[in-house]
């Protein structure tokens, strides 16, 4: 979905391969276009092997998460249009319940439905499509969405469920990855019929109680999760992957202070506290350790939030250097309950920036996303996290923080940002580096127009909202 959002806002990347995710160092792939995946890119691999698998003409873009945003709102109100029981799983995915409308259930009045609300998707987002899959469960309509990708239909008959599932790969039920496809595979298990032909009391030898009777009900097509329209986040959540593994415990205490604040302002931004702090630490040779620690009251406090994730790092050997740092907050309520006293004591102790905290709790990143992390996949299928990017312009540089306020240096621009020129209008950045940024000038309605290059502090040159694709 970023690919295309991305292919509708750039008109010259219409047909080209895209890429999208950290553009730098040890930067991952969030997302690749089909014309790139055709040269074997994948979303989660490293930025470099991507560079080195596309073609010359391939676009590595920063994810610009506004836009991403605005076109999954579109969509999900068009999706609320059609039943009350809609289910956002993720940005791009939502699981409708059509048994709770008015809608022709029968096979052929389903497939009216779905390709009518394909179209519509298509017209409401200017020309991003969306593939479908219907049946009796969550599990079957899943697989089918993904099977006919791009813009698919797949209509599962009610009483053919077993009939469309055991041909299918293993490797398509969403309880097996690459370690139990493996696993799977030497025990001569390559279908989802031959899975089920496996007793439960070997799924269970194999790989464990719930994974085992996991799998045992997942081959019979045994789902009989509800749409639950109202998910509410479990945890917020932060983290960095450094370019070089870092050892330098001061620096990592500063890392763990601009990750806390970027947590408390997507917690204030979403009106919610946590009782729990936590912190993922990822060594050199890829290990990861988790610590958590958890309060009696919520807090959405800056200061406190980092001031439990240093002790929480000091439990932690990071003497071999540390590639990846995380900080969340979870078990989250929808206030602050933190001491009755902070704003008092503040005063007393003359701390203005506490004090100001206390009695006003409006966040400093009203712009920040809201993260609901999804449930936990097993170490088969560890989810990649995308981290989300900061505003318009990223800083680099020494930053000196107080609370949650960062002073920082001069402005990075990134490939894919959105821009306007006061002369020439709206525009993107398609690179930038030795002081200049060149910014191609076109959108979803206009025709690619031309390229410039200008100083990276060219007043005539800012930031900008991600283009409006309904005006011409």
């Amino acid at each position: 979905m970023f690919a295309a959002v991305e292919q509708r806002d750039k008109v010259s990347l219409r047909g080209k391969p895209v890429v999208v995710g950290g553009v730098a160092g040890r930067g991952v792939v969030a997302t690749a276009s089909y014309e790139a995946r055709a040269f074997g890119v994948h979303s989660a691999m490293p930025m470099a092997r991507a560079r080195r698998l596309a073609p010359l003409n391939t676009a590595f873009l920063s994810p610009r998460f506004a836009a991403y945003k605005r076109t999954s709102e579109v969509v999900m109100r068009l999706l609320s249009e059609v039943s009350p029981l809609v289910e956002q799983v993720s940005i791009d995915e939502a699981y409708v319940d059509l048994a709770v409308t008015g809608n022709d259930l029968s096979v052929p009045g389903v497939i009216e439905l779905a390709r009518r609300l394909k179209a519509e998707i298509a017209v409401v987002t200017g020309g991003v499509t969306g593939s479908i899959g219907a049946a009796s469960s969550k599990l079957l309509a899943k697989i089918g969405s993904d099977l006919n990708k791009p813009d698919g239909l797949t209509v599962i008959p009610p009483g053919e469920e077993l009939a469309f599932l055991h041909p299918l790969p293993v490797s398509r039920l969403g309880g097996v990855g690459p370690a139990t496809e493996q696993r799977l595979h030497r025990s001569g298990v390559r279908s989802v019929g031959d899975l089920a032909g496996v007793s439960l009391d070997l799924l269970v030898d194999w790989f464990g109680t719930a994974h085992g009777t996991g799998l045992f009900r997942l081959a019979r097509a045994q789902d009989d999760r509800p749409v639950v329209s109202d998910r509410e986040a479990k945890s917020v959540s932060a983290e960095e992957t450094f370019e070089v593994d870092v050892t330098d415990p001061v620096r990592l205490k500063r890392e763990l202070d601009l990750l806390a604040a970027r947590v408390v302002g997507r917690l204030r931004s979403g009106g919610l506290a946590g009782r729990t702090v936590n912190i993922k630490v990822r060594h050199g040779d890829f290990t990861t350790v988790t610590r958590a620690v958890t309060r009696d009251h919520p807090t959405d406090d800056g200061r406190l939030v980092a001031q439990l994730a240093r002790r929480l790092l000091a439990e932690v050997d990071t003497s071999g250097g540390i590639r990846l740092l995380g900080v969340g907050v979870s078990t989250l309520a929808d206030f602050a309950q933190d001491d009755l006293f902070t704003a008092a004591r503040a005063e007393q102790q003359g701390d203005l920036f506490t004090a100001a905290r206390a009695a006003d709790v409006e966040g400093f990143a009203p712009d920040a996303e809201l993260v609901t992390e999804p449930p936990e996949t097993g170490a088969d299928s560890p989810a990649p996290v995308v981290e989300s990017p900061p505003g318009p312009a990223e800083v680099t540089g020494p930053a000196v923080v107080a609370g949650p306020a960062v002073v920082a240096g001069p402005v990075v621009w990134r490939p894919g940002q959105d821009v306007r020129h006061e002369e020439l209008g709206a525009g993107w950045v398609q690179g930038s580096g030795l002081g200049r940024v060149t910014v191609r000038f076109e959108g979803p309605r206009r025709p690619s127009g031309p390229v410039r290059t200008f100083a990276v502090d060219d007043p005539g040159l800012r930031p900008a909202d991600p283009p409006d694709w309904t005006v011409p």
